[in-house]
């Protein structure tokens, strides 16, 4: 890959990430919202606190204590990955995947727009491992990808880090298991990654049922001042359902006469 390539793919991304894979560096890019871990320039695992572990996306395959033993053992050489795969208690491909999906979930979070300054520590390596490096240039666009995505679906984007609340519809949309789920917790006292993280879901996943939630009016976000909540165009009417009930349509109506 050129270096013109590399240093195209995400300039308004992170732009201290594509020099690094550049470089080829070993190391760890520290964000506010999270950290990349880099080996020869390419990503090998990312953690954020807005997006769940491994530990807890794999929960139900591997219990706590077999964490806690493959740290212990193998957490000091940088191999947990390999030792959990060497010892039967994951598959490798079980392994892989449950990786790169946590991997690019937190990936989204720690290259986020306004996430402070970054710094880089050479040579530091994260205790799971090479599992499947990812090159800089996947993980920007993936990450370009998946913003472009949630603003399709409802154009605000402090529903992702804010407490959402279920709304009494006198006539609900129609919702998936996955979102019926997503609405029971949906207290106003838990965010998207919250509620991510008590589903044991990747927290892109639960930011997606979020966001078309909020298109149709079955969550809010609480808010301390008065007003309408904000409104997005009609173009998402249609994504949420092919027969919009009519609360849907009242909300929006009262909204766009209230503005």
């Amino acid at each position: 890959m050129s270096t013109a390539t590399l240093g195209d793919a995400s300039p308004s991304l992170s732009p201290m990430l594509a020099r690094l894979a550049e470089e080829r560096a070993t190391g760890a890019l520290l964000r506010d919202h999270g950290t990349l871990y880099l080996l020869d320039g390419q990503v090998v695992h990312a953690e954020s606190p807005a997006a769940p572990g491994l530990d807890v996306l794999l929960a139900d395959r591997l219990p706590r204590e077999g964490w806690q033993e493959a740290f212990d053992r193998a957490g000091p050489y940088g191999r947990v990955g390999r030792f959990l795969v060497d010892s039967g208690r994951l598959a490798d491909g079980e392994l892989e995947l449950a990786h790169l999906g946590a991997l690019f979930d937190a990936a989204y979070f720690a290259l986020a727009p306004g996430s402070g300054p970054t710094r880089f520590r050479h040579g530091v390596a994260h205790w799971l491992g090479p599992v499947r490096p990812v090159s800089a240039r996947l993980v920007a666009r993936e990450c370009l990808r998946r913003r472009e995505l949630l603003d399709t679906l409802w154009p605000y984007p402090d529903t992702d880090s804010s407490p959402v609340v279920r709304e009494d519809l006198d006539a609900p949309a129609p919702v998936t298991r996955r979102q019926r789920d997503v609405l029971d917790l949906a207290d106003g006292t838990r965010t998207p990654p919250d509620i991510a993280r008590a589903l044991g879901r990747p927290a892109f996943h639960t930011l997606i049922d979020v966001r078309r939630l909020a298109a149709a009016g079955a969550v809010t976000t609480p808010r301390e001042e008065t007003g309408p909540a904000p409104v997005a165009v009609p173009r998402w009417v249609a994504d949420v359902s092919q027969d919009p009930d009519i609360a849907l349509l009242r909300r929006l109506r009262n909204a766009l006469e209230a503005l």
